[in-house]
């Protein structure tokens, strides 16, 4: 079959999938509660098994033709109060209100709505004015005129607590109750205003006469305020005339005291020439008298001085002719010092030399006997040479004689090494008891005479010809490296173990 026949066929069945997938899958929106309805299923928190299931808020699987699924609203919804009541004195009222209402979030809620509004969704609002109004009617029975105008709260109150069993056995839950009016056809709450209404009245017409009587007050207070502030204007101005006398006259002094003044000036400009005359008098006395004892007193102290610099001088070359001779006699232990070392040096070649030549005899004596024990040595390997040599001629005319003389000098070893297979085993089970172990050991015995059937293959397998030609190392007919004879050594040879 073609590739592309395939491959739409393929896309046709996931298009198929896909859309009886879209068929069966239903959503609940956050507004609303799915019912569906076909099969029994069993809600927790309802007891037993009824014959839909709700789903909210989340996806489903709907089996089309087999189950049904229809939705449930769980918007708010409201309903208008318009209720003729009689109260407990007999007066008739018209009570205007608002009811909000909604079907309740809990499962329990909206199977009951379910059952009851399924498919009457829009007679919701019809069925909860009955309910309320039905209550309402009853509850403003009980009550008087006055009790619902001071205590409007009590009747919303009563009315919710009246009808919250019933709206729960509908599904409901009621989230707002509002009174917004209470018409009076009678004129009963009119009347009854009337007293008030006339007490009113009366304090707007006493507070009316009380504001007269203190605006009044504050008319004539005023008009004493301006009095007052004309007063203290005329005060003000006269202090003003006072200035201005009081200027004038000044200024009619003023001749005389300009005299006063400059007299002033006068005697203040002679006492400063005093006070010039007696500083220039203290600058002659410091000239005269001061002067000289201070180039006096500065000769006696620079004499002092010199007479100081010169005992730190002396003072400073006996210290320089004491350094001087602490160096000459450095210098002539330095030099006793010297003449020391070099003996010394001299000493020290003389005994190198007689060490040197201590250690070439030595030499010569260590190498002569280096040469004797290399021809020694020699003489041992060209012995043991002709040995293997002989060995090896014997081992070409008798092996079974060699191997069997190798096998005898070895023995112990070789029963020690088969028994060492037994020397790890801490605990040992037999079957059989001591025939078991005689068989044990036998076995262990015989591994010693396996080995003489080995060396006779050995030497069977030496004892060919080579091939002209050699086989590949990895062809079948090349030789093992691992199972080839090692070197005949001191006329043995060893066995290789595996």
């Amino acid at each position: 079959m073609d590739i592309g026949v395939v491959a739409g066929i393929v896309l046709a069945g996931i298009i198929a999938l896909i859309g009886l997938f879209k068929l069966m899958w239903r959503v609940a929106e956050p507004n609303e509660a799915l019912v569906i309805s076909g099969s029994t299923h069993r809600t927790e928190g309802l007891g037993e098994g009824m014959g839909f299931r709700i789903v909210t808020g989340r996806g489903t699987l709907v089996l089309p033709g087999v189950q049904a699924v229809r939705k449930l609203s769980l918007d708010l919804n409201e309903t208008q109060l318009n209720v003729d009541c009689v109260t407990h004195q007999g007066i008739p009222l018209r009570v205007k209100g608002v009811v909000i209402f909604k079907i309740g979030d809990d499962l329990v809620s909206i199977a009951n709505a379910a059952r009851r509004f399924l498919d009457q969704q829009k007679m919701m609002p019809e069925r909860v004015h009955i309910v309320f109004a039905g209550h309402l009617r009853s509850i403003v029975g009980g009550l008087t005129v006055e009790d619902m105008i001071r205590d409007r709260e009590k009747l919303t109150g009563q009315t919710r607590a009246a009808c919250g069993t019933e709206m729960e056995k509908l599904g409901l839950i009621v989230d707002s109750l509002q009174i917004h009016e209470i018409e009076d056809p009678t004129g009963y709450i009119k009347n009854l205003a009337m007293p008030h209404a006339a007490a009113v009245q009366r304090d707007a017409r006493i507070a009316q006469a009380e504001a007269n009587r203190l605006a009044t007050e504050a008319e004539q207070t005023a008009f004493a305020r301006m009095a007052e502030a004309t007063r203290d204007s005329e005060i003000l101005q006269a202090g003003y005339q006072a200035e201005r006398d009081k200027a004038a006259a000044t200024t009619r002094q003023a001749g005389p005291l300009s005299e006063a003044a400059a007299r002033q000036q006068v005697v203040v400009q002679e006492t400063r020439v005093a006070e010039l005359e007696a500083h220039r008098r203290e600058q002659q006395l410091q000239a005269d008298v001061r002067k000289p004892a201070d180039a006096a007193a500065y000769e006696t102290r620079t004499r002092a001085e010199a007479d100081r610099d010169a005992r730190i001088s002396a003072a400073q070359a006996k210290a320089k002719e004491t350094e001087l001779a602490a160096a000459a006699e450095a210098t002539r232990v330095t030099t006793a010092a010297t003449a020391d070392a070099a003996a010394t040096e001299a000493r020290g070649l003389a005994a190198a030399k007689a060490t040197r030549a201590t250690g070439e005899a030595e030499a010569a004596a260590t190498q002569a006997k280096g040469l004797a024990v290399a021809a020694s040595a020699k003489a041992k390997g060209l012995a043991e040479a002709d040995a293997i040599k002989a060995r090896a001629a014997a081992l070409a005319e008798n092996q079974e004689a060699v191997v069997a003389q190798q096998l005898a000098e070895n023995w112990p070893a070789i029963v020690q090494a088969g028994a060492g297979a037994f020397g790890n085993v801490e605990h040992m089970v037999l079957l059989n008891g001591a025939e078991g172990m005689s068989e044990m050991f036998a076995k262990a015995l015989s591994m010693g005479g396996a080995g003489l059937g080995v060396a006779r293959q050995l030497l069977a397998t030496m004892s060919q010809p080579p091939t002209p030609v050699a086989p590949d190392a990895g062809s079948p007919g090349a030789p093992d490296a691992g199972a080839s004879a090692g070197p005949v050594v001191n006329g043995r040879i060893p066995i290789r173990e595996e």
